[in-house]
C-alpha cells in the first residue's frame, strides 16, 4: 500500500493521503482505483473541460515489480467525448514509474492560471511553470523534461482541447481514447514528470518468485512469438484475411492492397524492437523512413493505427501511414479516432457534405490525410469540426452525416469490423467509455483459444460459443473477457499477454496477487474484483442517464451486409485479386438486441442494462439506482 496524492492546480494545494486499504482491496488499483475515485469526485454537475474535473493518474499493484510487462499506467477522467466514464491505458516505462515512487494515484484538480508541469518525486510533488513549453510538440517537449524523469505530456492538439486529444508518454507511447488530452489541455497541464529514487523493495519472497516463473515462461511461450516478430502489426494479415479489416469508413471490410501494408512490409523499416518496462516480448517497433517525403523516424505504428491511417481512408502507401502515425504522436492525437474521423470526412465529402478550398478529400488521398491531422490538431478550417470527434461533427453538419459517424457513445469505432467480428460488435456497444476494443479484448473465439474456453464455460454450449458467426454466445465470452480486462488494468500489466491469447491466465494473476497480499485469492474473487470495477464503470455512466438506448451500434452494421472474398496475391501487381465468389456473402450483425437481452441478464441488470440493487448489494458496491 502506497500514497494518493491531490493536487490543486487553481490553488497550488498539494495533499497527500495514504491509500485507503479498503479501497484496493475493493478495486485492486490502476483503472478499478481510478473509477472508484472518479465516482466520488466528478459527478454529473461537473463539465469534462471544467476546473471541477479530475485527471486520475493511477499504478496497479503489479506496476513497477518485477512481475512481467507491468508498466501499463492508466488515466481517468470525465470524458469529452461520451459526457460519463472515461479512461485510457498506455506501457512505456511513466506507469511503473509513478508505483515505483510510491504513488497509487495522482489525482490532479482545478485550473492552472499559466501553462505549467507537475513534477513528482517519491518525497515531493512541485507545481512547476511551463509557459516555454506550451505550443511545443511532444519531442521537444519531452527533450526538455527527460532530464527530470519519466514524462507524460500533450502537444498542440491537448492544448487547443481538440477532443480526439491523447496525452503521450516515453515520446510515442499513447494514452489516447476518450479525450484525457483535451482534459489536461482545459487544465493549462503541459506535462506530468515523476522521478522515483528507490525500487520497490517490499516486494515478498513468494511474489518475486512466481514473476520470475511468468518471465520465464513468457520469454519462450510460441503463442506469442509471431508478435515478437512482428509486434500487433501482424494482425493487418489475419484482420483481412478474415474480413474484419475495416476499410474507406467501414464500406468495406478488406483491402487488395494488403501486401503493401503488411507486418513484413513494414519490418523493413524497422531497425530495432523496443519493449516496454519488465517486458520480455519487446513487441514495440521504432520505424524509420529514411529517405523522400515521408523520411522520420517514430515509435510503431501498431496494428490499430496501421488500419485507421491506411485502410480506413484508403490509403495503401506503408511510408505515408508511418508519417502520419509521427504526426499524431507529435500532435498528441489519437490515431484510432483521427483516422476515423478523416474516413468520415471523406465520406461526407463523397455525398457532398463536406469540402476543403485546400484538399481535395478523396479517397486515398495521402495529401488529404495529412492535412487533415494537421487541422484537427490546431482547430483550422474543417479541422475545428473534425477536432470534436465524429458524433459532435455530424451534428454539426448535418443533413444525415450521422450516417457516417461511426461512433458508440460518441467514441469512435476501434479496427474491427463487427459484422464479421461479432464479439467485438457487442463490446464495441455495451462498453462503458465507448467503442472500445480493449474494455473486453473478447478474441476467444476469433483467436480458436478452446483450451480457455473449455476452462471457463460449460461444454454444452462450447460448438456455438466458438462459432465466430453464432450470435447466441458473444454475450457470454465479453461478460468473462471484460471482467479479465478490469483485473489486468486494476493490477497494470499488459492485455497482450494476457487477455489477448491467455498466455497469462486469470489464474496466474490470483496466484501473484495472493503472494503480494500476502493472503489467498481465488480466481472467483478475483474475476469478482472485475465484474465490480465494470458495475461501478457502468453506474457512473447511468448517473448520466445512460442506459440501453446508449449500447447501441451505427446503423451501417445492421442494415449494410458484407461479403468476405479469398484474395490471391498478383506477383507483378502486389495486389489481391479476389475470388469468384465470396468465402461469406451478406454479414451482418443479425440481432443485436437479443445480444443485449442476453448480456444484461448474464450481468444481473434490468432490461434497460441498468444494475439492480441486489447485484450491487452482491458486489459490495453501496450505490443508489436512482442516485444523481
Amino acid at each position: 500500500m502506497a500514497n494518493t496524492a491531490f493536487v490543486n492546480l487553481t490553488t497550488g494545494e498539494v495533499i497527500v493521503r495514504t491509500t485507503n486499504r479498503e479501497d484496493l482491496l475493493l478495486f485492486i488499483g490502476g483503472r478499478g482505483y481510478g473509477s472508484k475515485l472518479l465516482y466520488e469526485l466528478a459527478g454529473p454537475d461537473v463539465d469534462p473541460l471544467s476546473p471541477e474535473n479530475v485527471l486520475i493518474f493511477s499504478a496497479g499493484a503489479f506496476c513497477g515489480t518485477t512481475w512481467p510487462t507491468s508498466s501499463r499506467g492508466h488515466i481517468t477522467f470525465k470524458s469529452p467525448v461520451t459526457g460519463a466514464y472515461g479512461h485510457a491505458n498506455s506501457g512505456g516505462y511513466f506507469g511503473a514509474e509513478l508505483a515505483r515512487a510510491g504513488y497509487d494515484a495522482l489525482v490532479i484538480t482545478g485550473k492552472a492560471s499559466s501553462p505549467v508541469y507537475v513534477f513528482v518525486t517519491d518525497s515531493k510533488i512541485e507545481i512547476r511553470p511551463a509557459n516555454d513549453l506550451w505550443g511545443k510538440e511532444i519531442t521537444p517537449t519531452s527533450e526538455t523534461l527527460e532530464k527530470l524523469g519519466r514524462v507524460a505530456c500533450i502537444g498542440p492538439a491537448g492544448e487547443n482541447r481538440v477532443l480526439i486529444a491523447g496525452v503521450i508518454n516515453d515520446r510515442s507511447r499513447a494514452t489516447a481514447r476518450g479525450g484525457g488530452g483535451a482534459v489536461m489541455g482545459s487544465k493549462l497541464l503541459k506535462a506530468v514528470v515523476v522521478k522515483a529514487q528507490a525500487s520497490r523493495h517490499d516486494l515478498p519472497e513468494a511474489f518475486k518468485a512466481k514473476a520470475k516463473e511468468m518471465m520465464g515462461r513468457l520469454s519462450s511461450d510460441p503463442r506469442l512469438e509471431d508478435l515478437r516478430r512482428y509486434g500487433t502489426s501482424i494482425l493487418v494479415d489475419i484482420q483481412n484475411m478474415s474480413g474484419a479489416m475495416p476499410s474507406r469508413n467501414h464500406q468495406r471490410v478488406q483491402v487488395p492492397f494488403v501486401q503493401k501494408i503488411s507486418a513484413k512490409t513494414l519490418d523493413q523499416y524497422v531497425p530495432r524492437h523496443k519493449g516496454c518496462y519488465a517486458c520480455p516480448v519487446h513487441c514495440g517497433r521504432e520505424s524509420v523512413v529514411p529517405d523522400g517525403e515521408y523520411a522520420c523516424g517514430t515509435g510503431g505504428p501498431e496494428y490499430e493505427s496501421i488500419s485507421a491511417l491506411g485502410p480506413m481512408p484508403w490509403v495503401s502507401n506503408m511510408e505515408a501511414i508511418i508519417y502520419s502515425n509521427l504526426r499524431c504522436n507529435e500532435l498528441g492525437l489519437d490515431t484510432i479516432s483521427t483516422g476515423v474521423t478523416i474516413a468520415f470526412a471523406l465520406e461526407c465529402a463523397e455525398h457532398g457534405l463536406l469540402k476543403d478550398p485546400e484538399l481535395s478529400l478523396e479517397w486515398g488521398d495521402e495529401k488529404s490525410v495529412l492535412g487533415l491531422i494537421e487541422k484537427i490538431a490546431r482547430r483550422e478550417g474543417i479541422g475545428d469540426i473534425l477536432a470534436d470527434g465524429t458524433k459532435k461533427a455530424a451534428e454539426r453538419i448535418g443533413f444525415g452525416a450521422e450516417r457516417f459517424a461511426m461512433q458508440v457513445k460518441g467514441l469512435e469505432l476501434p479496427r474491427q469490423d463487427p459484422r464479421v467480428a461479432k464479439s467485438f460488435g457487442l463490446a464495441h456497444a455495451t462498453g462503458n467509455r465507448g467503442a472500445d476494443h480493449l474494455y473486453a479484448l473478447p478474441t476467444m473465439d476469433a483467436a480458436g483459444i478452446w483450451d480457455a474456453a473449455r476452462r471457463y464455460f460449460p461444454a454444452e454450449i462450447l460448438d456455438e460459443l466458438m462459432d465466430t458467426n453464432n450470435e447466441k454466445y458473444k454475450p457470454d465470452i465479453v461478460v468473462h473477457s471484460e471482467h479479465f480486462c478490469a483485473v489486468v488494468d486494476a493490477l497494470g500489466i499488459c492485455k497482450l499477454v494476457s487477455a489477448e491469447n491467455y498466455a497469462t491466465t486469470p489464474e496466474d494473476l490470483a496466484e501473484g496477487l495472493s503472494a503480494l497480499w500476502g493472503r489467498d485469492v481465488t480466481v472467483q474473487e478475483l474475476l469478482t474484483i472485475g465484474e465490480r470495477i465494470v458495475n461501478l464503470e457502468r453506474m457512473y455512466n447511468v448517473r448520466h442517464g445512460f442506459n440501453r438506448k446508449d449500447d447501441c451500434l451505427p446503423e451501417r452494421f445492421l442494415t449494410e451486409p458484407v461479403d468476405v472474398w479469398e484474395y490471391k496475391i498478383d506477383p507483378e501487381t502486389g495486389m489481391g485479386i479476389p475470388s469468384e465468389k465470396p468465402i461469406r456473402n451478406g454479414v451482418v450483425i443479425q440481432n443485436l438486441e437479443r445480444m443485449l437481452d442476453r448480456y444484461y441478464e448474464l450481468r444481473g441488470w434490468s432490461k434497460e442494462g441498468i444494475p439492480t440493487q441486489q447485484t450491487l448489494r452482491r458486489l459490495d458496491l453501496r450505490l443508489s439506482v436512482y442516485e444523481g
